[in-house]
């Protein structure tokens, strides 16, 4: 949330806003003439329609209406004087609700204006800037506010296109009650709206290479660790007596435990090929907005059965890192992580996979990733192909979902790519855009036939 910012629509010259948690601000004074400029058309031709009538007069000789033209000519200009000497000191906040949201979804955007002065305000106007995917700039008038007063206003965003937008800075309109003078200031501050990819719910499956229960037929240091072997620690209250490790416990003067046993998490890759010569089309219901919402989905959907997830893309750069795929890093901060990451992906320039096999072979600082490796591929020519049949070997099971009708012919190359990664180990499902996920993801189940070489599938639902 925004931290107070203030100012002060004196008809001065410039802005000042307040930036997050400092003091409020108040704007200098500018001139008369920046005041003038803020006449709207109301004003301007009330004023030319003064000066007319004053000049008929003078040529006509008429008292009357030079009268009528001073009057005309008068009122605009005693507005800009009106509104250039009041002086009002106001503090904006802004709350998103949520900070980050699905894509086709909507977020609630909250302002809060408090008048800080000591006087009420007039006419207030309040737009907010906001990027055209996010919709119509929304303005609020405010007709006025008591002195140490508040309002509160809301408005909806929403975008189908997923990545990080900008909201703010918030714009103060001032007007006088005859509509004739409009003065604008701004505030500094801004928020980010993340739009992150929609994902699916997807069903439980036994996927190939993956030890039953996740992780509890995988080895366990402890279990298998004989008494030279064991990392003690200190004794706490509550700790069971039977676990105390005597022969610690006299090396150190003090009560040791044995730790308790840790399985060690499964682990997986989602690798996402984000290649432009590998994708074809643009636009929410590409093929590869449908990669970047899979990948999404899946990476969660293992978070969630307790995985340890990291992502990877062919320019090789891991997320999380290096130093914190294999970690324990609470599902929630890495799901989050993950999904940040894929709100903004974009193409890349890359000419093949060559960097992520660097990766998962243990190149390029990576380190051995040993485990799962669901992997979203555009088009594969002969050497990609045989590339990721490479990757195959580096993990214990993988799963390939590979885009129909990207190429022409489509049917003769890609059926042939999916022949040799299925002879090389991989679990292909071939897709269409717009496929739903999670009944593709159920053919990649083990225990229903769902083997690296299954027949495939004729494309579409």
């Amino acid at each position: 949330m925004d931290g107070p910012g203030t100012a002060a629509p004196d008809a001065g010259r410039g802005t000042d806003g307040g930036a997050d948690g400092g003091p409020w601000a108040q704007e200098r004074r500018g001139s008369l003439r920046a005041a003038l400029a803020g006449l709207t058309t109301r004003g301007r031709s009330f004023l030319a329609a003064g000066a007319a009538a004053v000049v008929c007069a003078y040529v006509l000789g008429q008292g009357d209406l030079l009268r009528v033209g001073v009057l005309l000519a008068a009122l605009p200009l005693v507005c800009v004087i009106v509104l250039y000497r009041t002086r009002h000191r106001v503090a904006v906040s802004r709350r998103l609700s949520p900070a980050r949201v699905p894509a086709r979804e909507e977020a609630l955007v909250h302002l809060r204006l408090d008048n800080v002065s000591r006087l009420p305000t007039s006419l207030l106007m309040l737009q907010d800037q906001v990027p055209y995917v996010l919709g119509p700039r929304p303005r609020f008038v405010l007709d006025r506010v008591e002195p140490g007063g508040r309002r509160e206003v809301s408005y909806r965003v929403r975008s189908d296109l997923r990545g990080r937008y900008p909201i703010g800075p918030l714009q103060l309109r001032l007007t006088d009650p005859f509509g004739m003078v409009e003065l604008t200031r701004s505030f500094s501050s801004h928020d980010t709206l993340t739009v992150v990819p929609r994902t699916e719910e997807l069903p439980p499956v036994r996927l190939a290479g993956e030890a039953a229960g996740l992780g509890e037929g995988r080895h366990r240091s402890l279990a298998t660790a004989g008494d030279d072997d064991v990392i003690p620690r200190g004794y706490r209250h509550g700790d069971d007596l039977r676990r105390v490790h005597w022969r610690s416990t006299a090396r150190h003067g003090e009560l040791m435990v044995r730790r308790e046993e840790q399985p060690q998490r499964p682990r997986c890759t989602v690798l996402l090929d984000t290649r432009r010569a590998a994708w074809a089309g643009s636009g929410p219901e590409s093929a590869f907005e449908w990669a970047v919402s899979g990948a999404a989905s899946v990476a969660v959907h293992l978070l969630e059965r307790g995985y340890a997830v990291r992502l990877l893309t062919d320019t090789g750069a891991p997320v999380p890192g290096p130093d914190g795929a294999g970690t324990d890093i609470a599902a929630l901060d890495t799901a989050g992580l993950l999904l940040d990451t894929l709100a903004v992906v974009e193409h890349s320039g890359e000419p093949g996979l060559a960097r992520a096999y660097e990766v998962l072979r243990g190149g390029s600082g990576g380190g051995g990733h040993e485990g799962l490796l669901v992997a979203f591929l555009g088009s594969l020519d002969g050497e990609q192909t045989a590339l990721a049949g490479r990757m195959r070997q580096r993990a214990g099971g993988a799963v390939a979902l590979l885009p129909r009708g990207l190429r022409e012919p489509a049917a003769q190359e890609e059926g042939e790519g999916e022949r040799l990664l299925r002879e090389a180990g991989w679990t292909v499902l071939p897709y269409v855009p717009g496929e739903a996920l999670p009944d593709l993801w159920r053919q990649a189940d083990r225990s229903s036939g769902g083997a690296p070489g299954r027949t495939a599938r004729s494309g579409g639902r």
